[in-house]
């Protein structure tokens, strides 16, 4: 490597640190396989202009296009509105030579009603591979990556994680990757008071997100959403033959006895992300070639959280927020 090479290679990544550790979201992107590039954006509806905004949009809308083979989503952020993309995380893979997208997954942040507070909830969101890309290991990238980010950020606080699906991949996905998983087929699965309160309060306030319509009913014993295709979410319903299937035929089975799919019902799945959670993602689901990327964006975001408060802190000059600078006299501006 030249010495202006080398020197080009350096000035990126310091453009990067200093970029990444001055952001409020995320807004990361990594080499997740050797051909493949991931884009995770946090809000993108408030934090991307105008056209930045429309061609993340167009790309999505690229995915879904060679996925659904018929009809089109009304809901979540295909709407265009940007308040609904103000409250997603966007996890976007593409080709890393032609720039092509080849799968997305937005996740969306929601505050539900628990115990007389507010309790946050990722969502784990709508998912689109294009044909042609499946089998390249993206589930793993997909599904976990960005929560794993948000674990990492946010102090490594445990999190609640939902998901609503009636494909058996999907469903046994969440049951191996994340903790505390209701509804499973696992023998240790259990139904808590905390994973009802939650589950109550995205039925009642949040059926929005998933494109669940207002007329669905909700099994509260098994934590199944019946007739749940009629909120904008029409061109998703499968057929169990069509489903994805799990490896493990335990989920395949699990859901071909509690979902009726010519119904159109759906698990409502409710974990939480916590450090054993985030080993069994380390261990099983994350491309070899990925952990390089992701030990880097780990650091920044975990500098984000603890060095950047401090630098904020000690410079005396500049407002951050609520920090407010001195005045010339030794007090402070009002």
């Amino acid at each position: 490597m030249s010495i202006v090479a080398a020197a080009r290679r350096i000035r990126r990544n310091i453009g990067f640190w200093v970029t990444a550790l001055g952001q409020e979201a995320m807004d990361l992107s990594l080499r997740t396989h050797a051909d493949l590039r991931t884009r995770i954006v946090e809000s993108p509806g408030t934090t991307l202009d105008d056209a930045a905004l429309a061609a993340l949009v167009a790309d999505l809308r690229i995915v879904a296009g060679k996925t659904l083979p018929a009809g089109d989503l009304t809901y979540g952020l295909f709407s265009g509105r940007r308040e609904a993309l103000a409250r997603s995380i966007v996890t976007l893979v593409s080709d890393a030579t032609s720039g092509q997208p080849i799968a997305f997954n937005a996740l969306a942040v929601m505050q539900v009603a628990r115990d007389g507070d507010t309790q946050e909830v990722i969502h784990l969101g709508l998912v689109m591979v294009d044909p042609q890309a499946r089998g390249k290991g993206l589930s793993g990238v997909l599904y976990g990556l960005t929560t794993l980010l948000l674990f990492i950020r946010d102090g490594l606080r445990p999190k609640w994680i939902s998901n609503v699906t009636q494909v058996p991949a999907v469903a046994g996905m969440v049951c191996e990757t994340f903790s505390d998983v209701y509804p499973s087929p696992l023998p240790q699965a259990r139904q808590s008071f905390a994973h009802l309160q939650l589950a109550r309060g995205i039925m009642r306030a949040h059926r929005a997100v998933f494109g669940v319509g207002e007329d669905a009913g909700f099994d509260e014993t098994r934590f199944v959403i019946t007739n749940a295709y009629t909120g904008g979410s029409d061109a998703l319903k499968k057929t169990f033959d069509d489903a994805p299937k799990h490896r493990d035929d335990l989920y395949n089975g699990y859901c071909a006895r509690e979902l009726d799919y010519a119904r159109g019902d759906d698990l409502l799945q409710l974990g939480r992300i916590d450090l054993a959670a985030a080993r069994r993602y380390l261990l099983r689901e994350i491309p070899s070639g990925s952990l390089p990327a992701l030990l880097a964006a780990s650091a920044v975001l975990a500098l984000q959280r603890m060095i950047l408060p401090l630098l904020h802190w000690l410079d005396d000059k500049r407002p951050f927020g609520t920090l407010r600078p001195r005045l010339p006299s030794g007090g402070t501006a009002s």
